[in-house]
């Protein structure tokens, strides 16, 4: 039996509900925060197995032939997620099929139960028309199944397709099983034996997504008078360039926005403040947005920090993600205290992020899906805004750059070849350190260990009566935080 806590989210839902834009939705959110997950997506198996280009009768129940055939693509797929739980040390795995009988489900619990691996059922039900086809339009007709196939012609098999399983749907009513079903995208919600710290999280996510059209907006503040002299730290005022920036940045807002509406996001920091003073556009602003800590290291340059910390800084340039500064932070708690933010990114509309270089690389990499790695290496220029569009499987993204010039704040990553912190012949000045690598940088940031969250045993569920759940969700109180300004 294995000692890891893993979890199998298995996707429940008709063609064209979303099914897939949720999983690599959960995929990325939990990635981001360190928690290794995958995507086992049973469309690709079928294609791999049987070819693309079937016609709807192969949907067909009554088809015995294609019936075996898919029941072998859902066999392999779930051969392959046991095998990547097992070899891989995989924490959660998205089965993403439709699954839509109760046969399939009892044998996907069986199998899973037999492997240790618990099991969370996400319903994607949809009742809305217009969601629907536009889903067909915008998603299914570019799939692989319809490629070179006339628009029309391939709306009409994917509905004839969809009708197909309709004959045999069953929607999630097995009181024994843990799940969320998420109704017309999430505007009601109801939950089901939900257990344990990480299973939490991932409905709460769920709970906040919607597909609403909608642009998120990110920009760092103006040029700071500590951008101009190379100091991290501090709530300096803005430069006479960052001033002309925050002056113009009105105007760009508008030419690409138009009319529609937005909500502006600074943090409390002077210059992010500065810089969002002439919008004139809802304003609000967050303690969880303001810069990573420094440490002893707020106020100093990085050629002092190198100076007076020779050993730590290096070691830094080595694990910048997990590095944290004595007193401070790393990159890896500025996700933790992030989340929220992201939480309430999921919910609203147009939003517009005045922020700082490693916050906005942050939220930036969860968007576009960067590792931990790289992260902290993100480009994120001063007088540039970067415009993000969300789709079903990514982000759009557009930059657009103010033609006022800027310090360069951007530190590439450095290759080095021995190890400053492994050469125990160094002499370096006893000064202490400026701040430690505090994690494995492969461990989830956040607590997973079934045994801080044990899963309760079937004599201490919690009663299966259902819990309808309305959209909207009180507002998270954020810690205080006390954070920085400057380069990172």
């Amino acid at each position: 039996m294995s000692t890891n806590l893993r979890i199998a989210c298995v996707m429940v839902g008709l063609p064209a509900r979303g099914k897939t834009y949720i999983s690599q939705k959960v995929c990325r959110y939990l990635t981001w925060l360190g928690i290794k997950t995958k995507v086992f997506n049973v469309g690709n198996y079928r294609r791999k197995l049987h070819g693309a280009n079937l016609p709807h009768t192969f949907f067909d129940p009554h088809n015995t032939i294609g019936e075996q055939q898919r029941r072998e693509a859902a066999a392999t797929a779930l051969e392959d997620m046991i095998r990547w739980f097992n070899e891989d040390q995989g924490i959660v795995a998205i089965y993403d099929a439709t699954n839509s009988t109760i046969k399939r489900r009892r044998w996907l619990t069986e199998k899973l139960g037999s492997e240790d691996i618990q099991v969370l059922f996400i319903e994607s039900i949809c009742q809305d028309e217009s969601l629907i086809l536009s889903n067909i339009k915008d998603v299914k007709l570019s799939s692989p199944d319809y490629a070179n196939i006339d628009p029309d012609e391939a709306a009409a098999d994917f509905r004839a397709r969809i009708d197909h399983y309709k004959e045999q749907y069953e929607t999630i009513n097995e009181s024994d099983l843990t799940y969320i079903k998420l109704i017309n995208v999430g505007s009601q919600n109801i939950i089901n034996q939900i257990q344990g710290y990480l299973e939490s999280r991932i409905v709460y996510y769920l709970m906040n997504l919607h597909i609403a059209p909608r642009k998120i907006y990110f920009t760092r503040h103006g040029e700071s008078e500590y951008n101009l002299l190379g100091k991290i730290g501090g709530d300096s005022n803005l430069s006479e360039r960052g001033r002309l920036y925050a002056s113009k940045l009105p105007d760009l807002i508008k030419s690409n926005l138009g009319d529609q509406s937005l909500t502006v996001w600074t943090s409390t920091m002077k210059r992010t403040i500065q810089t969002g003073e002439n919008l004139d556009y809802p304003k609000l602003q967050w303690k969880a947005l303001d810069e990573l800590d420094a440490g002893v290291c707020d106020g100093m340059t990085y050629e002092e920090i190198e100076e007076k910390y020779p050993e730590d800084f290096a070691n830094r340039d080595e694990d910048k993600f997990n590095y944290r500064y004595r007193g401070g932070e790393s990159y890896g708690d500025v996700v933790l205290r992030l989340e929220p933010v992201i939480m309430e990114l999921e919910r609203h509309e147009n939003i517009l992020i005045i922020g700082h270089q490693a916050i906005l690389r942050c939220i930036y990499a969860y968007f576009m899906n960067y590792n931990h790695e790289d992260l902290p290496y993100i480009n994120i220029p001063l007088h540039t805004v970067i415009e993000l569009t969300p789709k079903a499987y990514g982000c759009e993204e557009k930059r657009f750059k103010v033609d006022i010039d800027a310090v360069n704040t951007h530190r590439p990553k450095v290759k080095r070849l021995n190890s400053l912190h492994k050469k125990s012949s160094l002499n370096f000045p006893a000064v202490g350190a400026s701040g430690e690598i505090v994690r494995d940088p492969i461990s989830p940031i956040i607590p997973i260990s079934p045994q801080l969250f044990p899963k309760a045993s079937n004599s201490t569920k919690r009663d299966s009566s259902q819990l309808s759940v309305e959209k909207d969700m009180s507002h998270l109180e954020l810690g205080e935080t006390v954070t920085q300004d400057g380069y990172f």
